[in-house]
Protein backbone atom coordinates (compact mmCIF):
# COMPACT_ATOMS: atom_id res chain seq x y z
CA UNK A 1 0.00 0.00 0.00
CA UNK A 2 2.94 2.39 -0.64
CA UNK A 3 1.53 5.95 -1.77
CA UNK A 4 3.16 9.46 -2.44
CA UNK A 5 0.95 12.29 -1.41
CA UNK A 6 0.58 15.86 -2.28
CA UNK A 7 -0.38 17.79 0.37
CA UNK A 8 -2.49 20.11 -2.14
CA UNK A 9 -4.15 17.12 -2.65
CA UNK A 10 -4.79 16.54 0.76
CA UNK A 11 -6.08 19.55 1.79
CA UNK A 12 -8.58 19.65 -1.72
CA UNK A 13 -10.23 16.19 0.12
CA UNK A 14 -10.91 18.45 3.20
CA UNK A 15 -13.80 19.87 2.11
CA UNK A 16 -15.36 21.69 4.80
CA UNK A 17 -13.83 19.26 7.50
CA UNK A 18 -10.85 20.80 9.60
CA UNK A 19 -9.42 17.15 9.43
CA UNK A 20 -9.20 14.68 7.32
CA UNK A 21 -6.95 11.25 7.68
CA UNK A 22 -5.52 9.88 4.36
CA UNK A 23 -3.69 6.93 6.45
CA UNK A 24 -4.59 3.95 8.60
CA UNK A 25 -2.77 1.00 8.92
CA UNK A 26 -2.28 -1.03 12.80
CA UNK A 27 0.70 0.56 13.61
CA UNK A 28 -0.23 4.02 12.47
CA UNK A 29 -2.73 6.47 11.15
CA UNK A 30 -2.39 9.88 9.42
CA UNK A 31 -4.02 12.90 8.71
CA UNK A 32 -3.97 16.68 7.49
CA UNK A 33 -5.19 19.24 10.19
CA UNK A 34 -6.35 22.77 9.38
CA UNK A 35 -7.01 25.48 11.74
CA UNK A 36 -8.03 29.11 10.20
CA UNK A 37 -6.76 32.51 12.09
CA UNK A 38 -8.55 33.22 15.25
CA UNK A 39 -10.06 29.05 15.13
CA UNK A 40 -10.76 27.47 18.56
CA UNK A 41 -9.03 24.03 18.70
CA UNK A 42 -10.69 22.23 21.04
CA UNK A 43 -8.93 18.36 20.55
CA UNK A 44 -8.77 16.41 23.53
CA UNK A 45 -5.86 14.02 25.00
CA UNK A 46 -5.07 10.98 22.59
CA UNK A 47 -4.32 7.53 23.46
CA UNK A 48 -1.59 7.08 21.07
CA UNK A 49 1.59 9.30 20.88
CA UNK A 50 1.56 11.77 18.04
CA UNK A 51 3.62 13.94 16.18
CA UNK A 52 2.45 17.40 14.27
CA UNK A 53 4.60 18.55 11.56
CA UNK A 54 3.46 22.63 10.40
CA UNK A 55 3.35 22.68 7.14
CA UNK A 56 2.47 26.19 7.33
CA UNK A 57 1.10 28.60 9.42
CA UNK A 58 2.00 30.30 13.15
CA UNK A 59 0.26 29.94 16.06
CA UNK A 60 0.94 28.84 19.47
CA UNK A 61 0.62 25.70 21.51
CA UNK A 62 0.14 24.71 24.54
CA UNK A 63 2.04 21.06 25.82
CA UNK A 64 0.50 20.45 29.22
CA UNK A 65 1.80 23.48 31.26
CA UNK A 66 4.19 24.96 28.96
CA UNK A 67 3.18 27.86 26.14
CA UNK A 68 5.31 27.86 23.06
CA UNK A 69 5.09 29.80 19.47
CA UNK A 70 4.73 27.51 16.75
CA UNK A 71 5.57 27.92 13.02
CA UNK A 72 5.96 26.31 9.59
CA UNK A 73 8.58 23.58 9.09
CA UNK A 74 8.69 22.56 12.77
CA UNK A 75 8.25 19.37 14.50
CA UNK A 76 6.18 18.39 17.48
CA UNK A 77 6.07 15.55 19.76
CA UNK A 78 3.38 14.85 22.15
CA UNK A 79 2.87 11.81 24.39
CA UNK A 80 0.05 9.94 24.86
CA UNK A 81 -2.38 11.48 27.36
CA UNK A 82 -0.70 14.86 27.32
CA UNK A 83 -2.49 17.83 27.28
CA UNK A 84 -2.44 20.29 24.41
CA UNK A 85 -4.20 21.94 21.67
CA UNK A 86 -3.16 25.37 19.52
CA UNK A 87 -4.18 28.67 20.43
CA UNK A 88 -3.92 32.69 18.86
CA UNK A 89 -3.99 31.31 15.04
CA UNK A 90 -2.33 34.36 13.39
CA UNK A 91 -1.93 32.33 9.94
CA UNK A 92 -4.11 29.40 9.19
CA UNK A 93 -2.27 26.78 10.54
CA UNK A 94 -1.56 23.07 7.93
CA UNK A 95 -0.33 20.18 10.03
CA UNK A 96 0.47 16.98 8.99
CA UNK A 97 -0.36 14.86 12.11
CA UNK A 98 0.63 11.04 12.76
CA UNK A 99 -0.60 8.72 15.68
CA UNK A 100 1.07 5.98 16.73
CA UNK A 101 -0.61 3.28 17.18
CA UNK A 102 -3.43 4.37 15.10
CA UNK A 103 -5.48 6.86 16.62
CA UNK A 104 -8.41 5.43 18.44
CA UNK A 105 -9.88 8.13 20.82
Amino acid sequence: MSEVLQIADLLARLGDKRYHEFLRVPAMSAGIYVLPPGATDNQTPHNEDEIYYVVRGKAKMRLGREEREVREAEVIFVEAGLEHRFFDIVEELVLLVIFAPAESS
